[in-house]
Formats: structure tokens, C-alpha cells, sequence
């Protein structure tokens, strides 16, 4: 069975719900990194035992939250053991502003990815970019590395625009495609 982990770190619930629908289109379990940049021990298992592993963070201040910086480093151990060599990875980010510095966290995502000797695999959708395009279209940010959401600073997660939503279960759906391509 094809196995798709989905572990993500959110501050204020939007990239959790952004997560879910990533999770939703994978077929994906869900790993919380909790606000002490946590996660529980049995979780390392699963996630060295998944085919998949996509990264969720929101972009705070041009970059990764410190909670996910601390997953990451206790991730070292992994990497010493390449016990996540050769897996497909994946990442989304999203922040308050439509730009936001989202693709620097991606590039952090990816470049984490990398160290552990993983595949990484970009959003595959052609942006929304025509006059006629709204916030309801698929990949409306024009994303390439990763998932781009914006979530506005002053609306809950209830309200990120349907295009981000619909985008991350594609992009979901591409990464376990791209998984069970390769196992």
C-alpha cells in the first residue's frame, strides 16, 4: 500500500486547513508539529515508512517558523541514517500577503527535501494568469516549486479563497500519482 505523509506546523489554523486538502487529495496521513516544534515519537516511524512526505509551513517573515526549523533539525537523524533516501517530497507554504515571500520557505522545503536525497516534486499546474482569472482559479498565485496559499491576516481559515482549496488537493492528488509512479 502506497503510504503519503502530510506534516505541517500552523500558527493560527490556516495551514492546517490548507493541509487537510492536501491530505484529502494524497490519500494522506497527517503529522501536527505541535507550537514546541514537536512531534509525537511514533510519528518518526511513519514518516520513515512513508512513500511521501509533504511539508507544510506558513511563511512568517520571509521563512519557516522556528516550530518547523526544530522538526527539521531533529530530522538530522533521518539523514544520518538516509532513512528518507530516494522519497518522493513535496511542499506548501502559504502566508498573508499574495506574495508574502512564500518561495523562500519553498526553497527551504526543497532544499530539506534535498539533504535527506529525496525527489522532490513541483505543483505541475499552469497558472491562472489571464485578465479574466480570479482568486477561485487553480493555482491563481502562479506557483511552480510548491503550493502558494494566501491566507488574509485579518480572516480565518474558513475563508482562503476556493482556487488555493481546489489547488491543494490537486496538488495532493499529483504527489501520490507521482508516488505510486515510482514505487
Amino acid at each position: 500500500m502506497m503510504s503519503t505523509v502530510v506534516i505541517y506546523y500552523s500558527g493560527y489554523g490556516h495551514t492546517k486547513a490548507v493541509a487537510e486538502k492536501v491530505a484529502e487529495g494524497a490519500n494522506a496521513q497527517l503529522i501536527v508539529i505541535d507550537n514546541n516544534g514537536d512531534i509525537q515519537e511514533s510519528d518518526w516511524q511513519l514518516l520513515n515508512d512513508a512513500k511521501a512526505i509533504i511539508f507544510g509551513a506558513p511563511t512568517y517573515m520571509g521563512g519557516v517558523p522556528w516550530q518547523f526549523k526544530k522538526f527539521a533539525d531533529a530530522s538530522s537523524k533521518a539523514w544520518f541514517t538516509r532513512a528518507w533516501q530516494d522519497k518522493i517530497f513535496a511542499g506548501f507554504s502559504n502566508s498573508a500577503s499574495l506574495n508574502g515571500d512564500k518561495q523562500v520557505s519553498l526553497q527551504y522545503l526543497q532544499t530539506l527535501a534535498s539533504q535527506h536525497g529525496g525527489i522532490w516534486v513541483s505543483l505541475g499546474l499552469l497558472p491562472a494568469n489571464t485578465l479574466a482569472a480570479t482568486r477561485q482559479d487553480i493555482n491563481n498565485l502562479g506557483g511552480s516549486v510548491g503550493l502558494l496559499v494566501q491566507s488574509p491576516s485579518d480572516a480565518g481559515a474558513d475563508q482562503i479563497a476556493s482556487g488555493d482549496l481546489d489547488t491543494a488537493v490537486k496538488f495532493g492528488q499529483r504527489v501520490a500519482d507521482i508516488a505510486r509512479r515510482f514505487n
